[in-house]
């Protein structure tokens, strides 16, 4: 009988005993290109997938395999494919699924390299992409009623923190016979099972908190096993492979999942709290504020509200760049969920790629400051965060 396993022991122990070797109790990292067989026969049934087993690297490895095994375990997924980036486990899916003609519906506030897609590539391949409002169910209800062959929801979102009902959009994506695809980078396996509500496909950049220590990059993707395999299939063949040395990161980082992501959802929360009440502040985004209009469906749907916020000051910009210089417990970087918090303006992290008038018109303002807490002393950051606002105290502040 199956016993019921808490993540915290999962991201520990799922997905290892069958790479260990030698008695080793870590996986190792296996750095062969290509797989000896003396059986030919045998080696014939494996290149066609009727035995397990590896035949060449960009196909799979032993080790990246595990690293598929621990995620799609915690997702409680049929199947799962990891990728050389978050970015290509997106591209490479949408691409599996789309073809010309096909309609995709969308939000308007996903991470920027995602809007891309939707605003400038997939468009060039004849198919129809429609961002609604992030948060307006109606609207996103009306737009799938017309018909689509996939939803894509980022929730919570990058860098707004927006929250969409999965299980509501999962119920209008049976309906239209459509794929329901999350990205759950930011709430992680922890805080969202997005397949438990509905979802048929979801999708993590493991570059962020899955390795959580900003040294590797990958991408996974979890699900039915059907849909997976022929993603595997368009990922192997255009080779966006994730390296098995950046797999064993993930691997080992993975086993303080638990760990770190209570730990920055606690800071984050009590930091927002913290920014929401400073005169220097204009308002804080984040949905463990009952204040955030899509508190109750986090509330809802999410075992904690994770460890992302953003905010904005008063000043824009000109106060940014008074503020952030003067923080001495944050990386300046265009980066998310690692032990170190990180923080930076949307325009040079989530929505680089984006132009001004892009950002504009998807509401994110120029002085948008992305904060990712890591899991250092609450009582450090926000001394931390006091300290540099003092900045602004006399010019910024209203009276």
């Amino acid at each position: 009988m199956k016993r019921n396993v808490d993540h915290a022991t999962e991201a520990v122990w799922a997905g290892e005993k069958a790479y260990r070797v030698h008695g080793a109790s870590q996986v190792p990292v296996v750095n062969s290109v290509a797989y000896n067989y003396d059986d030919l026969d045998h080696w014939y049934q494996v290149a066609i997938g009727e035995e397990e087993g590896h035949i060449y690297g960009r196909n799979t490895n032993p080790t990246v395999a595990s690293f598929e095994d621990k995620v799609r375990q915690m997702e409680g997924a049929e199947a799962a494919t990891s990728f050389s980036t978050g970015m290509a486990a997106i591209s490479n899916t949408l691409h599996t699924f789309l073809r010309p003609g096909d309609r995709v519906v969308s939000i308007k506030d996903t991470y920027g390299g995602t809007n891309k897609i939707f605003t400038e590539f997939l468009p060039k391949l004849d198919i129809e992409i429609e961002l609604c409002e992030t948060g307006n169910h109606e609207a996103m209800e009306t737009e799938i009623g017309k018909g689509c062959r996939l939803i894509h929801l980022e929730t919570p979102t990058n860098p707004t923190v927006k929250i969409t009902d999965i299980e509501r959009i999962a119920e209008l994506a049976r309906e239209q016979n459509a794929l329901l695809v999350v990205d759950n980078t930011f709430a992680t396996p922890i805080l969202q099972n997005p397949l438990s509500l509905g979802a048929d496909l979801v999708i993590h950049s493991a570059t962020k908190f899955l390795g959580g220590h900003a040294d590797a990059l990958g991408g996974v993707l979890c699900g039915r096993k059907d849909l997976v395999e022929q993603v595997f299939h368009y990922r192997e063949i255009n080779g966006a492979t994730m390296d098995p040395n950046a797999a064993y990161l993930m691997i080992r980082g993975m086993k303080t999942l638990d760990l770190r992501v209570w730990k920055q959802t606690e800071n984050a929360g009590r930091l927002a709290e913290y920014l929401s009440g400073h005169p220097a502040v204009v308002e804080v985004f984040y949905p463990g504020l009952e204040s955030h209009p899509n508190h109750e469906i986090a509330k809802k749907q999410m075992k904690g509200y994770g460890s992302m916020f953003s905010f904005s000051l008063h000043g824009g910009m000109e106060a940014v760049k008074e503020v952030l210089p003067r923080l001495e417990f944050a990386n300046r970087a265009a980066n998310l969920g690692a032990v170190e918090t990180t923080v930076g303006p949307a325009r040079t992290t989530s929505h680089v790629e984006s132009t001004p008038e892009e950002r504009a018109e998807l509401g994110i303002a120029e002085g948008l400051v992305r904060y990712s807490a890591g899991i250092e002393s609450f009582d450090d950051l926000k001394q931390d965060l006091e300290n540099a606002l003092q900045a602004l105290n006399v010019h910024n502040t209203p009276s």
